[in-house]
């Protein structure tokens, strides 16, 4: 891809402007090979907002506590899974906060991809 004339990011299923305005700013000291396998990275890592709300409401019916470990985050998963969700309170919660549970897990992500790029060269 040419990452001068074309922005490959917009290619990514479920893209938000905040996401978009974040990865443009996070890899603007990178080169061009840099930004192709910081994307082929992060492409790989990145979840959507849609895969969270599902998970999400699979914690209504089925296990909760399934978006918590699909974002890494073991301990509150485990949390959730015991409790029921925090007897379904945090099943809600993260409901009505999916959005900004899938931005500050792709943003750690791209932090992450990032410094694997940077300092791989």
């Amino acid at each position: 891809m040419d990452f001068q004339n074309t922005n490959p990011y917009m290619t990514l299923s479920g893209i938000t402007a905040e996401e978009l305005s974040m990865l443009q700013q996070g890899n603007a000291g990178l080169n061009d090979e840099q930004k192709k396998h910081f994307f082929m990275m992060y492409a790989s890592k990145r979840r959507t907002p849609q895969e969270v709300l599902i998970y999400t409401l699979l914690g209504f019916g089925c296990v909760a506590g399934v978006q918590r470990f699909m974002l890494g985050q073991i301990g509150m998963g485990l949390l959730y899974f015991f409790t029921g969700g925090l007897c379904l309170i945090g099943t809600i919660v993260d409901l009505v906060g999916y959005k900004r549970l899938t931005l500050e897990y792709n943003q750690k992500m791209a932090f992450e991809c990032f410094n694997i790029v940077k300092f791989s060269y």
